[in-house]
């Protein structure tokens, strides 16, 4: 079977340099040593986010190091080695490079499975340059060529689609899943750090991730079917993380870097998702840090489910000049949110102003970030937003800029940095940071006049609908939970960009080099954009979205 075009890996994809060396020299020694420990601890989860991607990312992945070592990088010698051509050793190379950016053999981005260019028996003579990487070969060759059924080309839930956040569980269905999570609502179980196995008789592993091994609660779906806690998943892995935020832990820079430390220690060893909650209540209060730092399972996006979140690390160093920038914005918060186009009614009693820096950060994270999750804290405490400039000025010098008209391309080329960070900053801020839920947070007791409920601004009457305890937006609307907030963070920054008040706290004007209206242009030019590369993750025979 031929393999569509879409599925095959990036040939001489668009490479990016992001610059962070002036701004690491400029930290002291004990900085220095404290984002190492953090960088380490990050690290020390790739394998965990291979084996939420597919069972055969984690082996693929050493298969291709231990060609890379074998060669020692130098993967010219695998021509003469494996009787292959130049074309397929650089296509092995590229589908390697693939892998290893994406940690898995399924986009990031996308959520698509990717195949190499070159044929199984190609890879196959590639592979059998070490007798230890033939082996891993051996065990995976189908399912790295494997795209029928179609469905499993894409992530999404079992059986249809892929998902290793049900592994080993061939017969598992999302009627299974939905099962799991109404019960760990109803007993207040958080679930971001776990997965779910099914076993031959119908009942259920919850698999904990953390460095003790151990059973704990049992839980019971509404058919009886038992649902056992199983601590231990990535338990080797938890382990060196804790052991490197224990080093942090001595090198954190205030008490509050060494109490947060000390909570992300004990989150990873007992695999205690309420000591990670505690541990964001102090990231929140670490104001203005030099290193900013998060790690922990965060986002939701890949879990068909929308509950269950993959693994991320990442230490950056603060701009402080364009934090600035960041700064005045949150300081007019307060004047910009109530010209969004619904009441106070539902808006937060009070805007907890966060901590918005701009960072220089390393590879594989967003331009924006907006945490903690968690529901309960960002109604109390608030949250946090950064902004990583580097990875918004990065550009490929040989990226090729698609559907832009010849006349805009030079304003688009010399703009679309400042009119990205307009967008970024106000998404973040002022997209994730607004709005509540309304919620009844304990029976009988609501965040909001239940006699006299808001109006809503689309029909004109009164909501009649509500979070009930124990309710969150993931659990509420599942798998589109994450793209709907996306969008309405997108909408909101589009919604005010044009307000001349908000364009001159990013330093344009109508007399600046950046001026007020090219950026507004280029901000809207880049969205249109946006929305058509999009196109390429809507599958139209699945009818489906390949990402959120």
């Amino acid at each position: 079977m031929s393999v569509p075009s879409h599925l095959l890996a990036d040939e001489k994809a668009p490479v990016c340099r992001l610059e962070i060396q002036p701004h690491f020299d400029n930290l002291s020694a004990k900085e220095k040593l404290y984002a190492h420990h953090i960088s380490k601890a990050s690290f020390a989860g790739t394998r965990v986010v291979l084996r939420q991607v597919s069972p055969e990312s984690e082996p693929l992945f050493d298969l291709i190091l231990t060609v890379a070592r074998h060669v020692e990088n130098d993967f010219s010698k695998i021509v003469e080695a494996c009787n292959v051509t130049e074309d397929e050793k650089n296509k092995f190379a590229e589908f390697g490079a693939q892998v290893l950016a994406n940690l898995g053999n399924y986009k990031s981005f996308g959520d698509q499975k990717f195949v190499p260019r070159i044929p199984e028996e190609t890879f196959t003579k590639i592979a059998s340059i070490t007798p230890e990487a033939a082996k891993l070969w051996e065990g995976i060759k189908k399912q790295v060529y494997q795209i029928s059924p179609e469905g499993i080309t894409l992530l999404g839930y079992p059986p249809d689609h892929m998902s290793a956040y049900y592994p080993d569980s061939p017969a598992i269905t999302q009627a299974d899943i939905e099962a799991c999570g109404e019960t760990f609502v109803k007993n207040g179980v958080l679930v971001e750090h776990t997965r779910l196995k099914q076993l031959d008789d119908g009942s259920f592993d919850m698999l904990v991730a953390s460095e003790k091994v151990g059973e704990g609660s049992v839980y019971e779906t509404k058919d009886g079917r038992k649902i056992r806690t199983v601590y231990g998943d990535h338990s080797k892995e938890m382990k060196v993380m804790s052991d490197e935020l224990d080093g942090a832990k001595k090198a954190a820079l205030n008490d509050t870097q060494e109490k947060m430390m000390e909570e992300y220690v004990k989150s990873f060893r007992e695999g205690s998702l309420e000591a990670h909650k505690e541990s964001q209540r102090y990231w929140i209060k670490d104001i203005g840090p030099t290193i900013e730092t998060n790690i922990g399972f965060i986002e939701t996006y890949r879990d068909p489910a929308g509950t269950k979140a993959y693994f991320e690390g990442w230490v950056a160093v603060v701009n402080k000049e364009r934090t600035k920038v960041f700064g005045k914005l949150v300081e007019r918060a307060g004047d910009f949110i109530p010209k969004l186009p619904w009441s106070k009614d539902f808006e937060k009693d009070k805007f907890q102003k966060p901590d918005f820096t701009s960072l220089e950060g390393n590879d594989g994270i967003p331009a924006g970030i907006n945490i903690p999750n968690y529901d309960d804290i960002r109604m109390t405490l608030g949250f946090k937003n950064v902004s990583l400039g580097n990875v918004l000025n990065a550009k490929s010098p040989s990226e090729k800029v698609t559907f832009i008209d010849e006349k805009d391309l030079p304003l688009f080329e010399r703009l679309r940095g400042p009119a990205f960070e307009l967008q970024v900053g106000l998404h973040e801020l002022l997209g994730h940071g607004s709005g509540k839920l309304l919620q009844e947070t304990e029976k009988g007791v609501f965040n909001f006049d239940k006699e006299s409920p808001p109006v809503s601004p689309l029909t004109g009457k009164p909501v009649t609908t509500y979070y009930k305890v124990g309710e969150t937006w993931g659990s509420v609307f599942g798998a589109t939970a994450a793209s709907y907030e996306e969008c309405r963070a997108e909408c909101v920054a589009m919604y005010l960009c044009p307000d001349r008040e908000i364009l001159e706290v990013f330093g344009h004007t109508d007399d600046t080099e950046a001026a007020a209206e090219d950026v507004l242009y280029i901000s809207y030019l880049q969205m249109a954009r946006a929305g058509l590369l999009a196109l390429e993750f809507w599958d139209p025979k699945t009818k489906a979205r390949t990402t959120f």
